[in-house]
């Protein structure tokens, strides 16, 4: 939540720059200017306040005027709060007699705190009205709020004042096991697309359930948070494709602050964490954006984590970090990430086919893919890289060399390129990366051309016609459709989308 402590504080300081006595003053008439005629407070849950809002109102004239009144439309009934020139009024929702200097402007900051039950029934927003004056001087501004009902699950607060919590590796987290009979939520192991889900602090499923969720589900996870899916626990994301842009039957994880400003933001929450000994995830159009590390998974040697039809964005750390896990992969998409956006890391087994990766952090040490088969650190250890295919692939992005391999040979590290494209500056001179000599690990690989990728910035990867991915797939490995149910053409091209024509 956002205290409205924030707002006090910008009140006190624009009281102490803005205090005004003993003017001589006429009457306003109804000429104000506004910075703008319609405040967009950005989407908030029910019963969460908002951020803070900035409405600048001039007086162009040459005199000094008194503004009889300031107020919600709504009056004190409002779920609008504000301060003017660091004055709070009466229940910050009634000003009366607020002067305003010639040539001067007021700050009007701006909060909101609506619940579910005051937005209209159809659209969910919740509106109101700034109104300046009355009568033939009246000047309105509208505000508008867009609310979304949720389901809130966070640790208990227990009477001795400690709060829930959950361990792994011998460190506490903030967080708390899902209860499939809570007195509040039902069954909070399935994830409905009734309602958008809030998640505070590490949200654990207990060994042995399975936390499902369905299409259409949305879950926004707070500062600090994320799922762990531990031994004996299962991972269920049922999504399917989407018929409009509003992707309606995709599962979409996300941070939890809704303004504009933090859409393409990283590093906004921690993670999905499917830890060793958790089985048998399935996981199907699910969208992860803006976390530390989109899907961490550790040692799955024993089951397979299948993922298909999901994408990856603005990940601060990885989009995808496996370590001694078994992947199999199709139509993934992930982009941009601080390090790599996947990798497959203290060896493992690995089948990615018809995938995009692409990284364009600003940072030359990221990647878009690397693989090694050791761990370092206080136990330094080699393990089996038994398997490392990619078919029909795209692995591309800003920098030289997007791909890297990093073999220990204390431990296998068997690999396999088929039809992909790659980015390297690598010398051919080392063994591993000769991406054109070395049939035994590299097949029809398409080197360091540009795949013209749609829009990379609003993560839109698709390719047309002109796109050196075009038509350069093996039938032998394709996926009949793509990330978006399109049906592909033979020969396929690479990477997770059939090519179309760009919008104009």
């Amino acid at each position: 939540m956002r205290p409205f402590s924030l707002l006090f504080i910008f009140g006190i300081l624009f009281s102490i720059c803005s205090c005004r006595t003993d003017f001589s003053t006429v009457p306003s008439n109804g000429k104000l200017v506004f910075s703008r005629d319609t405040v967009f407070l950005d989407t908030v849950f029910s019963t969460i306040s908002s951020s803070t809002y900035l409405l600048k109102v001039y007086n162009h004239s040459k005199n000094d005027i008194s503004i009889p009144t300031i107020k919600f439309g709504k009056g004190l009934n409002s779920k609008y709060r504000m301060t003017v020139d660091g004055m709070q009024g009466e229940d910050n929702k009634i000003f009366n007699n607020v002067t305003l200097l010639a040539k001067d402007s007021l700050y009007v900051f701006i909060e909101t705190t609506p619940n579910n039950s005051n937005a209209n029934p159809v659209d969910f927003l919740y509106t109101d009205n700034i109104e300046f004056d009355s009568g033939t001087n009246l000047q309105k501004v509208a505000l508008l709020t867009l609310v979304k009902d949720a389901v809130f699950l966070y640790p208990k607060r227990f009477n001795d004042g400690t709060t829930e919590s959950v361990t792994f590796d011998n460190t506490k987290l903030n967080g708390f096991y899902l209860d499939e009979n809570d007195a509040t939520n039902g069954n909070e192991l399935h994830f409905t697309n009734q309602k958008a889900y809030v998640i505070y602090g590490y949200a654990t499923v207990p060994e042995g359930k399975t936390v499902i969720f369905d299409a259409g589900a949305r879950v926004y996870f707070h500062a600090n948070s994320g799922l762990i899916v531990p031994q004996s626990a299962t991972l269920e994301c049922n999504g399917t494709v989407s018929t409009t842009n509003k992707q309606e039957n995709e599962i979409i994880f996300e941070g939890d602050r809704l303004e504009a400003d933090y859409a393409n933001v990283p590093g906004q929450w921690a993670t999905i964490w499917l830890r060793d000994g958790s089985t048998a995830h399935k996981i199907n159009h699910l969208t992860i954006k803006n976390a530390s590390i989109g899907l961490r998974i550790d040692n799955q040697d024993q089951t397979t984590v299948s993922i298909k039809n999901s994408q990856i964005y603005n990940s601060s750390n990885y989009g995808i970090l496996a370590q001694n896990a078994k992947i199999e992969g199709e139509n993934i998409v992930i982009n941009t990430a601080g390090k790599a956006t996947l990798a497959c890391t203290y060896g493992g087994n690995y089948l990615f086919t018809h995938c995009t990766f692409n990284n364009n952090w600003n940072n030359a040490q990221q990647f878009a893919l690397t693989i090694n088969n050791f761990k370092t650190g206080a136990n330094p250890e080699a393990k089996d890289l038994t398997k490392a295919t990619f078919n029909n692939c795209i692995i591309y992005g800003t920098y030289s060399s997007e791909f890297n391999l990093d073999k220990n040979n204390a431990a296998s590290f068997e690999y396999q390129f088929n039809n992909c494209l790659l980015k390297s500056d690598a010398s051919s001179s080392n063994p591993l990366y000769n991406f054109l000599g070395d049939a035994t690990h590299y097949k029809n690989i398409i080197l360091n051309q540009n795949p013209r990728f749609f829009d990379i910035a609003k993560n839109k990867l698709n390719i047309d016609n002109t796109s050196a991915a075009f038509a350069k797939g093996n039938p032998a490995y394709l996926i009949p459709q793509d990330i978006n149910g399109k049906t592909r053409t033979s020969p396929p091209d690479l990477g997770a989308y059939q090519s179309m024509a760009f919008p104009k």
